[in-house]
C-alpha cells in the first residue's frame, strides 16, 4: 500500500480496502463454486467500519462472546453463530436473542441451556463442537487438539448421548494452514464421527483456513467442501478470520529515540505488549518495510516499545540508512489478530484506525482514541 506517511498520525492501523476486496473476491468465489456459507470470525478481525464492504461477499459472523455477537448482529447482519468454551447464565440470556446458531462445548452445557434456547421464541440451531484429537498445529498455544485440550467433545463422550435437538457439528483444528491439512483432518473427522454426520443439517469446518494466501490450494478446498456436502447432504460452513484480512493492513509507527546498550535500540511509539501482543505470545517477528534481518543491511537496531515492560521488544532489524527520531516505520500484515488484541497497559494510547485505498492513493482516519478509552475500562 502506498501511503503518504506524513499524513498518518502514529501509531495507526491502516487497512487497504483494495487488498481487502482482493481477499473477498477469492472467498466469494469459494461460496459460488461450492455453496458453502462463509462467516467472518470477529475474534480475528472486527473492524466494523469495513463491514459494509465485507458483507457483500460473506454470509455473516461468528462470535465468541455476547459482545461479539451483538456487534455482528448490529453492524454486519446476516447469520450470527456463537461458540464459547463455556457459557454463563447471563451470557446465554443475551446470546439466545442475538444468535442463529449456538455451538456448545459439552453435553452438560447443552443440557443446562437447552430450555433457555427453546424458550427464546426464535429459530436457533444448536450444535456441538467435536474434538477429533487430530491437528497439525505446531505451536502448542494455538493447538485446539493438544493433549488435555478444553476445546471440543471427544468421540468417547458421545457414547449413550441423545442428539435430539442438535442440528450440527463444529470442529476447529487448524491455524494458518492449507487445504491439504483440511483433507487429512476430514479423513479423521469422517472416520470418527461419520456415523453422526447424516443426522445433521450442517457441519462447521471452523477457522484456520489460509484461503487468501497466494499458495493456498483453492481448488482442493472447493473439491473437499463439495464432496463432503454431496456425501452427507449437509450445509458446510467456514469461519475464516485471518483469511479475510490477510495482507490487508499495516501498523505505522514513529521512532521516538535511539539509545545504545551493547547494540543500537530504537524506541517507538508502538508497543509490542500493548499494540501487537501476538509478537510476544506466539511469538513471531513481523516484517517491516525496507528492513532486513540483523546484519543484512549496514545498520541493525532492536525495535522496542515505550512501556515499562522489560520485554516490550518487537525484534531486531537492519536498515540501509541509520534511523533517527521522527522516522516512520511500517509493520506489515497487521490487520488480523492485532487490532482486536490491543490494550491500554501503562495507559499507552491505542493506535488510531484508518482506511486506505491503494488504487486511488487516498487515506481516511476513522477512529482515534484518547484518555476516556483508557479510563472507561477502569473504576
Amino acid at each position: 500500500m502506498k501511503l503518504d506517511l506524513n499524513a498518518v498520525p502514529t501509531p495507526c492501523f491502516v487497512v487497504d480496502e483494495t487488498a481487502l476486496q482482493r481477499n473477498l473476491d477469492i472467498l466469494a468465489s469459494v461460496r459460488q463454486r461450492t455453496g458453502a456459507r462463509i462467516l467472518l470470525a470477529l475474534k480475528g478481525f472486527a473492524m466494523f467500519s469495513l463491514f459494509p464492504q465485507i458483507r457483500t461477499a460473506l454470509d455473516g459472523t461468528c462470535a465468541s462472546s455476547p459482545h461479539e455477537a451483538r456487534l455482528g448482529r448490529e453492524e454486519f447482519g446476516g447469520q450470527v453463530t456463537s461458540f464459547s468454551a463455556a457459557y454463563s447464565q447471563a451470557d446465554m440470556a443475551e446470546l439466545v436473542q442475538l444468535s442463529d446458531h449456538i455451538i456448545f462445548n459439552s453435553f452438560a452445557q447443552w443440557r443446562r441451556f437447552r430450555p433457555l434456547v427453546e424458550a427464546a421464541g426464535r429459530d436457533i440451531h444448536c450444535g456441538l463442537r467435536i474434538n477429533p484429537e487430530y491437528a497439525e498445529v505446531k505451536v502448542e498455544l494455538y493447538n485446539p487438539c493438544a493433549r488435555f485440550s478444553r476445546l471440543g467433545i471427544t468421540l468417547d463422550a458421545f457414547e449413550g448421548q441423545d442428539l435430539a435437538g442438535i442440528s450440527g457439528l463444529h470442529f476447529h483444528t487448524m491455524c494458518e494452514q492449507n487445504a491439504d491439512t483440511l483433507a487429512r483432518t476430514l479423513e479423521v473427522v469422517e472416520a470418527k464421527f461419520g456415523h453422526l454426520i447424516p443426522q445433521m443439517q450442517w457441519v462447521n469446518f471452523g477457522g484456520g483456513h489460509h484461503i487468501t494466501r497466494p499458495d493456498y490450494d483453492v481448488d482442493l478446498l472447493c473439491q473437499l467442501v463439495s464432496r463432503f456436502q454431496d456425501r452427507y447432504g449437509v450445509q458446510v460452513y467456514l469461519e475464516p478470520g485471518e483469511a479475510v484480512a490477510l495482507n490487508t493492513g499495516v501498523l505505522v509507527s514513529t521512532v521516538l529515540d535511539i539509545v545504545h546498550n551493547g547494540m543500537d535500540i530504537a524506541l517507538l511509539d508502538t508497543s509490542a505488549c500493548a499494540h501487537m501482543p501476538d509478537v510476544i505470545e506466539m511469538p513471531y517477528r513481523p516484517e517491516v518495510v525496507n528492513a532486513g534481518l540483523p546484519g543484512q543491511y549496514a545498520h541493525t537496531y532492536r525495535l522496542g516499545g515505550p512501556s515499562c515492560l522489560a520485554g516490550d521488544v518487537i525484534g531486531d532489524y537492519s536498515f540501509a540508512k541509520p534511523l533517527k527520531a521522527g522516522d516512520k516505520l511500517v509493520f506489515l500484515d497487521m490487520a488480523h489478530y492485532t487490532m482486536v488484541k490491543t490494550n491500554t497497559f501503562n495507559g499507552i494510547r491505542l493506535p488510531s484506525i484508518a482506511i486506505g485505498n491503494s488504487q486511488r492513493g487516498d487515506f481516511r482516519l476513522v477512529r482515534q482514541f484518547g484518555y476516556q478509552d483508557f479510563k472507561g475500562r477502569l473504576s
